[in-house]
């Protein structure tokens, strides 16, 4: 039975009708040495009396476990900036490995609180915090004369956002390795660094993809043969030689030509390319304007489904643009509207769901705001497929006798959404905190009574 209660255990944990009084008893439990469910940390709003208790948390399992919490706030997790522990102090500088919801941004520390880290004894807690993908760009631009050349490189992160004397600064920097990085930040209007550049085999790919080439040096590496691909994408090479790789034999290469973004839709056509079904279109161009209402009106009316596929990756897709690619036969284009804009059409969502129930986008779409929830129960919950009978469960108008029926459903995941859902009426709920498959979501479910919770923390051994 063990395993039975650590499920509900998790389950309790991740309740967001835990009282505080018993989400703070559940916080301070050791749990063997390994500390509480993470679900006790990673939950949005913790009061200030289970924040204190983490605080002190003699497991630093659990300190790090908050500090990664995509759901505290940045003042929160600052205050883990003193731990004694590397390891805590080091998820702080981190920051959070993800969210509830990838489209939510999680908000940096603050610019002091990052420079103390910075300045930690401990070499894993400041490489930790070079790494983040969370820091500020305040504070990204104000290493740019620090004594570490690790932490003057992460400057280059802010590279359009410094000054032109910034620049320079960077591109004279004692370290060869960050000008190299300064220099291909700056080689697409440098031709003096870009010819500089070619001599670098350990730059070359880079400086060929975005340099400001010179005729010469695009004709020697046409003639040579080597990283064509990246060649064939330089925004600089002269049409003349962008028409002689859009007939080369390589495929990867007339891919490459057919992405450049000055082309016209006819010269696109022409060229004899081929898109692997599940290529996510990451193209350069059109993810720099990502907001640039023209790049993606060219990206989103293209023939060419790389261009599709990137363009619906914006969420500033106008209403005109999100119409037209909301009815694009491309199902790769729906799943990054369904990930990334904010106004995707119901049907569009529904349809990534059909398509992909269980996986990643699936699940994005039914987290997404617009997803339908009126009128499922008359729909689905006689479907033959669970997939969407559990979609049922999302209905306002499903009733208590529907959800009891659902538990009951011989699909698990049905079973396990019924369980979770308040309406499910209490016997039953009190039925699935003794089965293994659906212990979790039973003491999840925010209609399970306080005494219910405390019963389960009682048989899972955690202290009053």
């Amino acid at each position: 039975m063990a395993a039975v209660h650590s499920s509900a255990l998790d389950g309790v944990a991740a309740n967001p009708a835990l009282p505080t009084p018993l989400l703070v008893r559940l916080i301070a439990f050791d749990g063997g040495g390994h500390g509480p469910p993470f679900q006790a940390l990673h939950r949005p709003g913790l009061p200030e009396q289970a924040v204190a208790a983490v605080l002190t948390h003699p497991v630093p399992g659990t300190r790090v476990h908050f500090a990664m919490s995509g759901q505290a706030d940045a003042e929160q997790r600052a205050r883990l900036a003193h731990d004694p522990s590397p390891r805590v102090r080091a998820a702080v500088a981190d920051g959070p490995e993800w969210t509830h919801d990838p489209r939510a941004k999680v908000d940096p520390l603050p610019d002091a609180v990052c420079r103390r880290l910075l300045e930690d004894p401990d070499p894993s807690v400041r490489s930790a915090l070079l790494h983040s993908r969370h820091l500020a760009p305040t504070f990204l631009a104000s290493l740019l004369r620090h004594a570490d050349p690790a932490a003057r490189r992460a400057a280059l992160r802010v590279w359009d956002d410094l000054t032109p004397h910034a620049r320079t600064t960077l591109l004279d920097d004692p370290d060869p390795e960050l000008r190299r990085s300064a220099a291909l930040r700056a080689c697409p209007r440098d031709a003096r660094l870009t010819a500089a550049l070619l001599d670098d085999p350990a730059a070359l790919p880079e400086v060929l993809r975005r340099g400001l080439l010179g005729r010469a040096d695009a004709e020697r590496f046409l003639a040579e043969g080597t990283h064509l691909v990246e060649l064939a994408g330089n925004p600089s090479l002269p049409a003349d030689l962008v028409d002689r790789l859009a007939v080369h034999p390589d495929d990867g290469v007339r891919l490459a030509v057919s992405l450049r973004p000055e082309l016209t839709e006819a010269q696109r056509a022409a060229i004899d390319f081929t898109v692997a079904p599940h290529a996510r279109g990451e193209v350069d161009w059109v993810a720099a304007g990502i907001a640039d209402q023209d790049v993606l009106r060219r990206a989103a009316t293209s023939a060419h489904p790389l261009l599709r596929r990137a363009a619906a990756r914006s969420p500033h897709l106008s209403p005109d643009l999100l119409r037209l690619l909301s009815e694009d036969t491309d199902a790769l284009v729906h799943n990054h509207l369904a990930v990334h804009h904010p106004d995707t059409p119901e049907e569009v969502l529904m349809s990534v769901y059909a398509r992909l129930g269980g996986t990643f986008s699936a699940w994005m779409a039914t987290g997404h705001p617009r997803f339908p929830r009126e009128g499922l129960a008359a729909r689905f919950a006689d479907h033959p497929d669970g997939i969407y009978r559990q979609l049922t469960v999302r209905d306002p108008a499903a009733g208590p006798g529907l959800i009891e029926r659902l538990s009951h459903d011989p699909d698990v995941w049905t079973r396990q959404a019924a369980t979770r859902d308040p309406r499910l009426p209490l016997p039953r709920l009190r039925e699935t905190l003794d089965l293994p498959e659906l212990a979790f979501s039973a003491g999840a479910n925010p209609a399970l009574p306080p005494v219910e919770m405390s019963r389960v923390m009682d048989e899972a051994g955690v202290p009053v």
